[in-house]
């Protein structure tokens, strides 16, 4: 028989012999190994698995982040809840297995009680909590060569310190530290893993805030009792500003500008300028208090509170000024009836002594009385002071022109001279005001961000 009729017969034998060997039940395979490894016998989960390479040094355990969602940030509270899945990767030389040539790509539980467990917590968790729907949402893979990783999804409730002076135009620096309670740097070090350690899900969307950008660092503690690792990432909050512009911004201005509208009002009308001042006043007051309702009493500042007790003192003023116009034009009736008075006095007064003259001298006495009545001062004679006035016009220097007083002479009393000046004073000091406000917060720099 020839060689080529030999090799199929040899193939064809190898092939029914493979087929008559009974299959292999991996699944049956990774019980055994897991009992095999995992024994009381082989393994101990209360102590921490080698250093590198086996050495005695401190087991290294790498982390990385998948933050899922971040649901709320309170400014009352200074805290923010956040969604994240956690995972842990560590080498355990002591659950190294026998893959059956790659057929077991990795061994899964979801007790973590049976393997050892790095003893990490959250420094600034306010509360926590784990998912268990439907199952608990955790799970241990074991890896051939004795690699472990450890996933867990886990919602959290987190301290930040939060520095509100330059709320609402603020940036806010919230901070995740994770590190040992028990086992210092010398048994056990947390380490970023390489690459990516924390991802954002991209679709993230916060109500008022913005993600701007994440940093991790560590931040290794030292205690009486030794020196703990400790990992950290600080996540940049940019709170927006539109919503406090249309909710705060723009009304406060409107509220201010309507209390201006009593300069335009009649004097005369006081009920109308009294109510539209004591509104525009409680409006803005229950504007202050509802804004200071969703913030924590804080022993500073805020840029907010500038704005508010600015536009609040405008609106004050323009209630002040009614009250000053209302007496300046009472003082402008008292001194008209006063003028009034007065020269109906003096009429009087000279009258009278016109005809004591003609009674007692005759005329040839009263023309020579009023031949030297131009030449005699007398305090109520208005002749003698018409010509004492125009003297004093003629003596007085030239002087130059004032386009203000010029401009004022045009109203005749005071108050209608106070409510005149008010509707370019009022406007031109806001003005001025939102010039200095917005050019001091809007460039100035966050030197100021707390790291919570």
């Amino acid at each position: 028989m020839s060689l080529i009729h030999v090799v199929p017969l040899i193939f064809l034998a190898a092939h029914i012999c493979w087929c008559l060997q009974p299959k292999i039940n991996y699944r049956e395979k990774e019980k055994q190994v897991l009992d095999q490894i995992l024994g009381p016998a082989s393994y101990d989960a209360r102590i921490r698995p080698s250093g590198i390479n086996g050495t005695d040094g401190p087991a290294i355990v790498r982390v990385n982040l998948f933050v899922r969602s971040i649901a709320t940030i309170s400014d009352i509270k200074m805290e923010y809840s956040v969604q994240l899945t956690f995972r842990e990767q560590w080498t355990d030389e002591r659950l190294k297995f026998n893959d059956f040539g790659g057929k077991i790509k990795y061994l899964t539980l979801t007790e973590s009680n049976r393997v050892w467990m790095p003893d990490l917590f959250f420094s600034n968790e306010k509360e926590g909590h784990f998912h268990n729907i439907i199952m608990p949402n955790v799970y241990i893979r074991i890896f051939p060569h004795g690699a472990v990783l450890y996933s867990i999804r886990i919602s959290l409730t987190l301290s930040c310190p939060m520095n509100l002076k330059l709320y609402p135009l603020d940036r806010q620096i919230c901070s995740l530290r994770m590190a040992s309670y028990g086992w210092t740097t010398d048994d056990l070090v947390f380490l970023w893993k390489d690459g990516d350690p924390v991802q954002v899900v991209k679709n993230l969307h916060l109500p008022r805030f913005t993600l701007e950008k994440f940093l991790t660092d560590y931040c290794n503690s030292k205690t009486n009792t030794g020196e703990y690792s400790c990992l950290k990432v600080d996540l940049l909050f940019k709170r927006e500003f539109s919503y406090y512009l249309i909710q705060i911004y723009i009304p406060c201005c409107m509220l201010v500008i309507v209390s201006w509208v009593s300069f335009w009002l009649d004097q005369s009308a006081v009920p109308a300028r009294v109510s539209l001042g004591v509104t525009t006043l409680l409006t803005m007051a229950t504007q202050t208090s509802g804004i200071n309702a969703s913030l924590p009493p804080v022993s500073y500042t805020k840029a907010i509170d500038v704005w508010t007790g600015v536009c609040l003192t405008f609106v004050f003023g323009a209630l002040l000024e009614f009250a000053l116009v209302n007496y300046a034009s009472r003082s402008d009736m008292h001194r008209d009836n006063m003028q009034k008075q007065r020269r109906q006095c003096e009429l009087e007064h000279g009258a009278q002594i016109e005809s004591d003259l003609l009674e007692d001298g005759g005329t040839t006495f009263a023309m020579a009385w009023n031949f030297q009545k131009p030449l005699v001062r007398r305090p109520g004679e208005p002749l003698a002071r018409d010509k004492i006035r125009q003297c004093e016009i003629h003596m007085q220097q030239p002087q130059r022109p004032n386009c203000c007083k010029t401009w004022l002479s045009k109203f005749p009393t005071r108050s209608k001279r106070i409510d005149v000046i008010s509707r370019i004073t009022f406007p031109l000091v806001f003005a001025l005001f939102n010039l200095t406000y917005w050019s001091t917060y809007l460039f100035r720099e966050d030197s100021d961000v707390v790291v919570g």
